[in-house]
């Protein structure tokens, strides 16, 4: 691992191995120790797929000091594999063309039915890996490759609320209405991001997700919007 300089009062560690499991694990665990380490020194810490951003109150500490503690952290991490601490997110999803205009494409890509594309989608539980973009925006992997779709050459000027996309390897939930450029396969009625609600979303880096399929009335009584 190796750490930068990000900004007047940040330095960002960047892990050295591909994106997975195990990365997930030890920047979740360093994260940890450099809370520790920093007590109140630290403002914020917001890991992502292969990195670890420290923001820390300038008016406590320096640049060098908090890179000091950082690199000690990152010396007396434990050798060998390593389990995230997890929990396992299930979240429902109506699947259909009216919320998810891109299944039949998708379908018709792998030459699979609709009702394969969601079975796949369902089968696995998905690592989130980094939470960005938007307040609640999980990025989760991966999908499998069989149902993997690069994004969209022109990204859509508004995506619905709620709306499950697939990107490439990753799948994830717009928890608010935005422009998007990923492959549209369902809507999810459950509120992602609730500023006044602790926690302000159900889930963390390093969680699962497992998506279930709902009908249409079940997505509704669930306070869905189409």
């Amino acid at each position: 691992m190796k750490t930068e300089l990000a900004s007047e009062r940040s330095v960002i560690v960047y892990h050295d191995e591909p994106i997975g499991a195990q990365t997930t694990a030890q920047l979740q665990y360093l994260g940890k120790q450099i809370k520790s380490a920093l007590g109140e020194q630290l403002l914020d810490l917001v890991q992502s797929y292969q990195s670890l951003l420290v923001i820390f109150n300038p008016r406590l500490s320096s640049h060098p000091s908090v890179i000091k503690i950082i690199e000690q952290c990152i010396e007396n991490l434990p050798t060998g594999s390593m389990a995230t601490h997890q929990q396992l997110v299930r979240l429902p999803v109506y699947y259909h063309e009216e919320v998810g205009p891109d299944l039949e494409r998708i379908a018709s890509h792998h030459k699979l039915t609709i009702e394969q594309v969601i079975e796949r989608h369902c089968s696995q539980a998905y690592q989130v890996y980094a939470i960005g973009f938007a307040p609640g925006f999980a990025y989760l992997g991966e999908v499998a490759s069989d149902i993997a779709m690069p994004r969209l050459k022109s990204p859509r000027p508004k995506v619905a609320k709620g709306s499950v996309g697939i990107a490439d390897q990753q799948t994830a939930i717009y928890p608010a209405a935005s422009p998007g450029g990923w492959n549209l396969i369902g809507r999810c009625p459950i509120e992602l991001f609730n500023p006044e609600q602790t926690p302000a979303m159900p889930f963390n880096v390093g969680d699962n997700v497992q998506f279930s399929a709902i009908n249409k009335d079940e997505f509704i009584n669930l306070g869905g919007i189409l």
